[in-house]
């Protein structure tokens, strides 16, 4: 009898699964339109040579420990393709159209199966009927049957790959994972080696993700705009005795209440000492009065993320020193922003941004030589900003649509060769900025940058945290 009830559970629940309306499946109503991916590949297309094939695959499920995995991040290059944000999926496009499997098409889709027992865990899946809907494809196979599936990789010239992603790990429970689909694929093109391309394909992608669509610029500066919300309001709500995490608290609930499903990369809050670790983030070390906190963070909204970075003092008020490093970091600032114009090279803003922080040291009597410079400056000025927070990009020149930070630093630690007085400053001062056909758009620049108008901001009341 209980074999029974299972057997009728088990029916009812596929039933109930299968039955659902697809559209439940999504529940915000600002995602990239299935247009705009139909029309990277189209792009992707026209790049390949002739009689090639390009095949794409998802990132792999990461494991955090155990049987607990860390909340799934799709490949950024996978997910502009596709729009698809499962695992276990695999995106083949052809330069010409071909019949596979009776159908005849230039791009097939491999997704995992439906399988009503999974999606009552872990939510529910697209299937072949809700890619065609929701992701706008004609041609979708599952992916636990590319072995059997007809596509014949001899016929081609070429085959374009992206490097295979790291870190996959076998599921024996599922006939539909990553390790298999990639396993099946090789199995295909074995003997083929010679004919493999992982190279062109992520030059193809370099050249189409640096230059921003309309659509995709939405995304970014819904992203951009919370983040800077964010950091207005931890500006607001740091005071001296706080923890560095209650400032990343504070700046993270600004991200989910605003709609942000992730951070962008881990943020960095560093106070004191650590304002001169660069990629600081245990965030744990208790805020006194008179230290400086670095606060580097940006939301990730809808897959695309901001990086935007405010140095500020804990209690408000910089210190005639702090003052001084901080004004320069700006001054660098605003000379790399002001190279931020099409047909500059890319590293146009990190030599002006070097050239000022190079003087100003010297000025300082920190360093007494350019040559001394990277001992408190050692890091690039700028970078591509999109679905990655360090993202693709072919790093030539400046073109319209470009989104790229400018991001000067000064980090003087403990120790270091110069009056003690400096010791334990650390600043960077990093906005969002988009090249425009005349000029430059600085995204981020609704939170405070100046020294005057910091200050101002951290004497108003925070209607997020509130002191005990």
């Amino acid at each position: 009898m209980k074999k029974y009830f299972l057997v009728l559970l088990f029916i009812a629940v596929e039933w109930a699964v299968n039955a659902q309306d697809l559209t439940t499946l999504r529940y915000d109503t600002d995602l990239l339109p299935a247009s705009f991916h139909l029309s990277r590949r189209e792009e992707v297309r026209k790049q390949m040579p002739d009689n090639s094939i390009a095949v794409i695959f998802s990132a792999p499920v990461r494991n955090r420990s155990n049987d607990d995995d860390y909340q799934y991040h799709q490949s950024p290059g996978f997910y502009y393709l596709t729009g698809c944000t499962e695992p276990n999926s695999m995106l083949v496009i052809t330069k010409d159209k071909k019949v596979v499997e009776g159908e005849i098409n230039n791009e097939f889709l491999f997704v995992q199966s439906r399988n009503p027992a999974a999606e009552s865990w872990t939510g529910r899946r697209l299937g072949i009927e809700g890619a065609k809907k929701l992701l706008g494809f004609s041609t979708v196979f599952i992916s636990g049957g590319l072995d059997t599936t007809k596509i014949d990789f001899r016929i081609y010239d070429k085959i374009l790959i992206l490097p295979y992603p790291q870190g996959i790990v076998a599921d024996k429970f599922n006939s539909d994972d990553l390790s298999k689909l990639i396993s099946n694929f090789k199995q295909k093109t074995e003997g083929r080696e010679s004919i493999t391309d992982d190279f062109l394909l992520d030059k193809i992608l370099d050249g189409l993700r640096e230059v921003k669509q309309p659509e995709e610029m939405k995304l970014q500066r819904k992203a951009i705009d919370i983040s800077a919300d964010a950091h207005v309001e931890m500006m607001k709500s740091t005071n001296p005795g706080m923890h560095e995490y209650e400032v990343q608290a504070v700046g993270e609930y600004v991200f989910k209440k605003n709609g942000s499903e992730y951070v962008g990369y881990p943020s960095i809050c560093g106070g004191g000492e650590n304002t001169c670790i660069l990629h600081y983030e245990s965030n744990r070390r208790p805020l006194k009065n008179g230290d400086l906190i670095l606060l580097d963070m940006g939301a990730e909204y809808h897959g695309y993320s901001a990086d935007v970075t405010r140095t500020i003092p804990v209690n408000g008020k910089f210190s005639a020193e702090q003052k001084l490093i901080y004004e320069l970091v700006l001054q660098a600032q605003d000379s790399g922003i002001a190279k931020c114009l099409k047909g500059n090279s890319f590293s146009a803003p990190h030599q002006a941004a070097k050239a000022v922080l190079t003087d100003g040291l010297i000025k300082l009597g920190i360093i007494k030589s350019e040559s001394e410079v990277r001992k408190y400056f050692m890091h690039g000025t700028s970078h591509y900003l999109g679905l990655d927070v360090h993202d693709a990009g072919t790093y030539t020149s400046l073109k319209p649509g470009n989104v790229i930070t400018v991001e000067p630093g000064i980090y003087i630690p403990e120790g270091s060769d110069c009056d003690k007085k400096w010791w334990n400053i650390g600043v960077r001062i990093e906005d969002d900025i988009l090249i425009t056909d005349s000029g430059y758009e600085i995204l981020s620049a609704k939170a405070p940058r100046t020294v005057a108008d910091i200050e101002k901001t951290m004497a108003q009341k925070s209607s997020v945290f509130i002191q005990k």
